[in-house]
């Protein structure tokens, strides 16, 4: 009967004692949080000696179920060697905070929401970017953000860029808008730690565009992983000049300048729209084009960022036209004979253009290329300078499929062309420009 009442007894006291436990911890620690707005210049002294830069907050605000604090119009500018802006712009943040641990002085975020942030990464010519601060005084009273268990972004933009060596902000050369994913156990102090080897977070990510150098991206999703100054988009899907795309990118920020990794399979892809930013290849080619490139290099700080680009792929082009080549009636007057055959009415269409080409010191050089431009075969090679020149140098051999008469035939063996089962071919050279190319009759080398 004694133990009974004993019992009882501690029970009552345990069911009381929590709560008068957490009544108790609220009167200690609500006031103090209660009145956070009034410390926000306090935070960002704090936070202003942390990262060596200038510190924006709106206001701060609390919520006690969740214990949460709420942070408006937060902001982060450059350093004084940048041009003026900021580094990092957020609307609103939400950071959840175990109660538990805090009764113990420890701050743990157990998730964290930052909605419609917008980062402005730049790169200095010496190898410094801006949200560095190799000047921040180590305190023992920072507080370590650890391992958030779940880090939510709305609407976000991300932009990079480099500096030219005069100092001047050059050309974007990535940009993605309306970013949203989530991520799961997210170890910032690895990502702020640029001699850390960890792994800092990975999630899914959507985003509404992406922009790399000249190619722009719809409706992308993919997997995000972050290292201290790596990047890896893996499992990239994306519209792409209204075909689909496939692939990954990879950024190493720890040096001078950037490195990056592209691996992409397309299809589908218009050529109109895709030459559209190329002034002089504006309106040059329609078709489909499908294929798959692997591409690399350093980003560089100059007008033109990822003129150091190199790589490898395969490509094919499917129905469409070379409007400024005219490809079957200059070939076909290579051999001296009139335009006939399926191409009569539009000498400029094609079936399919497939080449291996190479991409190294601004110029594409195709070693195989395989033409079958609607009666005419092309077999050859050659390379076009992607360095604002646009001069052309391919060579190749024209076979007309279209079997001629006896006089077209002879008439054009006389002017070196050759006859082989009934069709003619000719060696032919291409130069000039894409604005204004040259067809010539030749000895292919």
């Amino acid at each position: 009967m004694y133990s009974a009442m004993a019992f009882r007894s501690r029970t009552a006291l345990i069911v009381l004692g929590i709560p008068a436990t957490l009544l108790v911890a609220a009167t200690l620690i609500v006031p103090v949080l209660m009145n956070l707005d009034r410390n926000r210049l306090k935070v960002i002294s704090y936070l202003q000696e942390r990262t060596g830069k200038q510190v924006e907050i709106g206001r701060l605000a609390l919520t006690l179920f969740p214990l949460a604090i709420h942070i408006n119009d937060f902001g982060v500018r450059n350093p004084p060697l940048f041009p003026p802006g900021h580094v990092v712009k957020v609307a609103r943040i939400e950071a959840e905070v175990d109660p538990r641990a805090l009764l113990h002085g420890q701050v743990v975020i157990k998730s964290l929401v930052l909605d419609k942030p917008v980062i402005h990464l730049t790169l200095d010519p010496d190898g410094a970017w801006n949200f560095e601060n190799p000047h921040a005084k180590a305190s023992e009273k920072a507080i370590p953000l650890g391992v958030i268990a779940k880090v939510e972004i709305k609407q976000g933009q991300l932009v990079a860029s480099n500096l030219l060596p005069s100092d001047a902000l050059g050309p974007v050369f990535f940009e993605a808008y309306d970013m949203s994913g989530e991520f799961k156990q997210v170890n910032v102090d690895a990502i702020i730690n640029s001699s850390s080897t960890s792994m800092g977070g990975q999630g899914s990510v959507k985003a509404d565009r992406l922009g790399f150098g000249t190619v722009d991206a719809e409706n992308l999703s993919f997997k995000l992983q972050l290292w201290a100054r790596q990047v890896f988009l893996a499992d990239v899907k994306a519209e792409v000049y209204g075909g689909h795309a496939a692939g990954a990118l990879f950024f190493d920020l720890s040096g001078k300048r950037p490195v990056f990794r592209a691996t992409a399979r397309f299809s589908g892809v218009s050529l109109v729209h895709f030459l559209e930013p190329f002034q002089n290849g504006r309106g040059k080619m329609t078709g489909k084009m499908e294929g798959e490139l692997t591409l690399a290099g350093e980003i560089q700080h100059s007008h033109r960022p990822l003129a150091g680009i190199y790589g490898n792929g395969h490509l094919t082009v499917r129905n469409g036209e070379v409007p400024s080549l005219r490809l079957n009636e200059n070939l076909m007057k290579l051999v001296h004979f009139n335009n006939q055959g399926p191409a009569k009415e539009n000498p400029s269409s094609f079936n399919f253009i497939s080449t291996e080409l190479e991409l190294a010191n601004l110029r594409i050089v195709s070693k195989v290329i395989d033409i079958d431009g609607y009666g005419v075969d092309i077999d050859g090679s050659g390379s076009v300078s992607v360095d604002g020149s646009d001069e052309l140098n391919y060579q190749g051999e024209a076979k007309i499929t279209t079997k001629q008469g006896f006089f077209t035939n002879t008439f054009a063996r006389l002017s070196g062309a050759t006859l082989k089962d009934g069709q003619l071919s000719s060696p032919f050279r291409v130069g000039g420009t894409i604005e204004t190319p040259v067809f010539s009759r030749g000895k292919v080398d």
